[in-house]
């Protein structure tokens, strides 16, 4: 290791030692503002998904749409959202919620269609009515396809939330470019980048367990 990283590194815990209840506070807003926006895009588009799995003429439209908004920048996007909600956390919001649904509509579509058809048969014939049908065998049968949808999403969420600084949202991304904006400032840079990676694998970790535990497959290996 040569001198310039050593320094590096000194630097790097210099700043976290003077900085540290700063980075934790922006840490904790830039999660909560992923969660929020995937949390929106989960409670409009896992019922689109499931809606779309029934009626599979509206399927092409619905992932077409979200498709058309997954093709703009998201920095564009922040930028014309500003105009219309001006600056703060809700522009970023609004950004997650619209660039989670892809994820989330698509394989809440896919893990519906993948529901075993005579695990359904078998539940007619028990007499389920069909909301019966949808959360005792649908979507649990569904459930891990659907949490790979939310992680995507979430994980997506993070790095879309970094460029809320430029609206004043806050967040890791403000260290970032504070960073970025000082005569050395890769230290700082790193402040807010290794959080922002550190979130995303922690989360993405979490969810993957939450999506194991939720899968009826692996109970049934258990037992």
């Amino acid at each position: 290791m040569d001198m310039s990283q050593m320094n590096l590194i000194e630097q790097f815990i210099y700043y976290f030692q003077e900085n540290g209840s700063y980075v934790f506070s922006q840490f904790f807003r830039h999660f909560l503002i992923s969660v929020y926006g995937v949390l929106f895009a989960a409670i409009i588009g896992i019922p689109i998904g499931i809606i779309v799995s029934k009626r599979k003429s509206l399927a092409r439209w619905v992932v077409r749409v979200s498709n058309i908004i997954q093709t703009v920048p998201h920095l564009a996007m922040v930028s014309m959202l500003m105009f219309s909600f001006g600056l703060g956390v809700n522009v970023v919001i609004i950004t997650v919620f619209l660039y989670s649904l892809l994820p989330i509509i698509k394989n809440t579509y896919t893990g519906m269609t993948q529901v075993d058809k005579n695990a359904l048969d078998v539940g007619k014939g028990m007499g389920m009515t069909a909301w019966q049908r949808l959360y005792m065998v649908e979507l649990p049968l569904a459930i891990s396809v659907i949490m790979a949808g939310l992680r995507n999403a979430l994980v997506i969420a993070i790095g879309i939330t970094a460029i809320g600084t430029f609206v004043g949202a806050g967040g890791l991304g403000d260290i970032i470019v504070r960073g970025t904006n000082a005569t050395d400032g890769a230290a700082i840079i790193l402040a807010g980048a290794l959080p922002t990676a550190l979130m995303s694998i922690i989360t993405d970790w979490i969810l993957g367990l939450i999506e194991h535990r939720l899968d009826p497959s692996s109970r049934t290996s258990k037992s």
